[in-house]
């Protein structure tokens, strides 16, 4: 019988023992259809570099300050404290150094220029998010925590030994100083190889600060609501969502992981955000839309909702936001 490298516990409603599922939800699509997306010509032209101007941030931000970096790695500052999602400051979204996605953009901040970080959530394993090459730098650097899904932990550990974690399933709260952390579902699956799907978990995330609730979702698909719906039942409506809004044609391959950014709105409105930041786009390219389909789209979703333009905001790489009260 096969053995999770990565975790093991008992079975639940989205744990059967091996992997880890979406209840009531999609399975991604196999390997026959992926082949399928590859041969259809449709792959847009992105540019193979575009200019950033990189920000260097405060040391410390008493309210609230994101900036993007770039893809789904921000640097949240709120309350005093400095937390990255998701930190890539690789070149390539990869396994390896020479193939895979290369960035278009460079890193927003350059990784000299950050704050002292303290913490880092990382909400799945897919390479775009679990880079161990910038784990490794952050931990020499900074000795932040990292707070992460079921099954991620045994992942970084066996890279990055002394690295300070904690782990937890859908439904953990897990302190961060004077925050607390959320880890709640969202629409997704992982795998580092060929043999390992859905074997450590994928969430997301929801901070609730003395600056209000912030939710991060690395990656989901739309899965009728219910994520949104879910976190807005459980938490309240959070002051700031931070969305993903790219890689997301072909739509019949792409659909059940991924969001597209009228998704993206209509998930805005059931969390009832007071304002959001729209990621997951522009720095590598993993499907087939062009590089600026998703603000485009986005500006789309949003006059056809009527939602001011400057409520919901896909930043570019350099960008910093003083979230509005």
């Amino acid at each position: 019988m096969r053995k999770n490298p990565y975790h093991s516990g008992p079975v639940s409603d989205h744990f059967d023992g091996l992997r880890f599922f979406n209840p009531g939800g999609a399975a991604p699509k196999g390997f026959r259809d992926m082949l399928r997306w590859q041969r259809n010509g449709a792959r847009q032209q992105w540019p193979v570099q575009v200019p950033v101007t990189p920000a260097k941030p405060a040391p410390r931000i008493d309210d609230l300050t994101v900036t993007m970096i770039g893809h789904a790695t921000l640097l949240i500052q709120v309350a005093g404290l400095n937390i990255l999602t998701d930190p890539v400051w690789s070149d390539r979204a990869s396994p390896v150094s020479f193939a895979g996605p290369r960035r278009a953009a460079a890193p927003g901040i350059a990784f000299a220029d950050l704050p002292p970080i303290d913490a880092v959530l990382l909400s799945h394993n897919h390479y775009d998010h679990l880079d161990l090459a910038t784990l490794r730098r952050l931990h020499a650097a900074h000795d932040p925590l990292l707070l992460t899904p079921l099954g991620n932990d045994s992942i970084v550990a066996k890279a990055i030994p002394a690295m300070r974690m904690a782990a937890g399933d859908w439904g953990a709260a897990l302190p961060l100083a004077h925050l607390t952390l959320h880890l709640e579902p969202c629409h997704h699956w992982s795998a580092r190889g060929m043999r390992d799907r859905s074997m450590a978990l994928w969430a997301a995330f929801l901070l609730d600060t003395p600056a209000g609730r912030i939710v991060h979702i690395g990656d989901t698909g739309f899965d009728q609501g219910r994520p949104y719906r879910n976190l807005r039942a459980r938490h309240g409506a959070p002051r700031l969502a931070i969305l993903p809004v790219g890689a997301y044609e072909p739509r019949w391959f792409m659909r059940d992981q991924h969001q597209d950014p009228f998704e993206a709105v209509e998930g805005f409105e059931l969390l009832g955000a007071a304002h959001a930041i729209g990621h997951h786009w522009g720095t590598f390219q993993l499907t087939d839309e062009a590089r600026e389909a998703p603000p485009d789209a986005l500006g789309q979703a949003l006059a056809a909702k009527g939602i001011p333009p400057d409520r919901f905001r896909a930043l570019h790489a350099g960008e910093a936001w003083a979230i509005p009260a």
